[in-house]
């Protein structure tokens, strides 16, 4: 059974029906940032140190808010040398995307939130990027999960048995989203509410 986020199949009409809003590249408003390649053998979840976000959990265990508090998220193991990541180490309101999977669920994306100590790299097979102009909490994760922001990256993915998206065709993707970030943030706790009660009722 293809693991599909819950928040495609629920329609965001919301984000395609409102005229008023602002619409912009991601190339225009976002800053790309480094991650890195390692693999699981790299990570553990007993000796605390930076974490790390591997495409394969935002696939598969993360919503499209993710607390930095998260105890699934794995840390990397202390032997390996880091400092070459230290300007890109993650923030809340940052995005990550994966790109890649076996189904089409590649380009899922998950917003960070509550990011204290220990700091937050981004991994194996993932695009982080930084806003940036402000937006309000929890708007971002949900409109990049939206059927709307779906259907942009549907034309975008390449390959067969392993499907990709790149840099490059990301930045060409429309963002829509009121002025206000107060609405902002109202329309992003509107839907994770909603993702709680699918939950719930799943």
């Amino acid at each position: 059974m293809i693991n599909t986020p819950k928040s495609i199949y629920f329609t965001h009409n919301f984000f395609s029906l409102i005229n008023t809003w602002e619409q912009r590249k991601l190339g225009e408003i976002f800053e790309y940032l480094q991650n890195n390649t390692l693999s699981r053998d790299s990570l553990n979840y007993k000796i605390p140190n930076i974490k790390n976000i591997h495409y394969g959990d935002i696939l598969v265990k993360f919503n499209e808010i993710l607390d930095g508090s998260n105890k699934d998220i794995p840390y990397i193991n202390p032997d390996l040398d880091l400092s070459k990541f230290s300007k890109s180490l993650l923030r809340d309101g940052d995005v990550i995307f994966s790109d890649t999977a076996e189904d089409d669920t590649v380009g899922k994306a998950i917003e960070l939130q509550n990011v204290n100590a220990p700091f937050i790299l981004s991994g194996l097979h993932t695009i982080p990027c930084r806003p940036l102009i402000p937006f309000g909490k929890g708007y971002l994760g949900n409109f990049f999960n939206s059927n709307s922001y779906r259907l942009q990256i549907r034309p975008l993915v390449q390959g067969i048995k392993v499907s990709s998206i790149s840099k490059s065709a990301l930045k060409d993707t429309m963002i829509k989203y009121p002025k206000n970030l107060d609405e902002q943030e109202k329309i992003g706790s509107l839907f994770q509410s909603i993702t709680k009660m699918i939950t719930l009722h799943q």
